[in-house]
């Protein structure tokens, strides 16, 4: 097949769309970064003044076990971005959703802006920062609560240490939600990838379940997989999905 240039692949993307009526979306850190969210792996200067360790370091569980406050410090510092809004990505997923055509969204952020912009079925790879519970008595308690809590934030029924509800690194992830992603990209007949290197295991593995001729991968970059997809675009998602009209 001859190489498209841009335009012809937006075009191609959007007839892939209209067309579709089972999509399911796997969705990266990339989605929220055009929300002002950002990429803890983008170490910047700030990061570099603050902190003593790498953010795959602190966002360890063994790491989280040891040294708690300082996890805290971090995590409402760069993770805890509760004034951030839904982008055209999200909006876009929603109305799609609503619309009949997307089924699942697959996500590996933690933010839930997929639900804030009205996405019902969304399956949090990697839990959410809005769910915090007691490790005591299993109390939870919101992001809000964590966020003006002091230190380690602590449960106001019992006084044990509150975790978020988020898979850190050396954490397994739920088989249920892994069962369900799978379930969905594998009956999807066409998968939007957004947002996402393809470069995190086990999360990234779950593409290879599609097995239909719809796969796009859209990144403002290059990913390890473009050369498996029907269509790659190196595009902000957020202006791409703004092009989609639902009839």
């Amino acid at each position: 097949m001859a190489q498209l240039n841009r335009e012809a692949k937006i075009d191609r993307f959007l007839d892939m769309v209209e067309k579709s009526g089972n999509i399911v979306f796997f969705g990266g850190a990339g989605v929220s970064t055009e929300s002002g969210i950002p990429d803890f792996r983008s170490v910047d200067g700030l990061y570099n003044q603050e902190y003593d360790y790498p953010p795959e370091t602190i966002l360890s569980h063994s790491f989280y076990r040891k040294h708690t406050e300082e996890f805290y410090r971090f995590y409402r510092n760069k993770m805890l971005c509760l004034n951030a809004q839904p982008n055209m990505a999200h909006r876009k997923l929603a109305e799609l959703e609503a619309a009949g055509k997307v089924k699942a969204v697959v996500t590996q952020n933690i933010d839930g802006l997929h639900q804030l912009a009205g996405s019902k079925k969304v399956l949090e790879l990697h839990g959410s920062v809005h769910r915090n519970y007691c490790e005591s008595c299993h109390e939870r308690y919101d992001a809000e609560y964590v966020l003006h809590s002091v230190g380690v934030p602590r449960c106001e029924k019992c006084g044990g240490a509150l975790k978020p509800d988020v898979v850190l690194y050396e954490e397994g992830l739920d088989n249920r939600i892994i069962q369900e992603a799978v379930y969905y990209i594998a009956n999807a007949d066409m998968l939007i990838v957004g947002g996402t290197s393809l470069a995190v295991y086990p999360a990234a593995g779950l593409i290879d379940y599609y097995q239909k001729d719809k796969l796009v991968l859209v990144n403002k970059t290059a990913t390890a997989r473009d050369g498996i997809a029907n269509l790659a675009l190196q595009e902000s998602i957020g202006e791409l999905f703004e092009k989609i009209v639902i009839a």
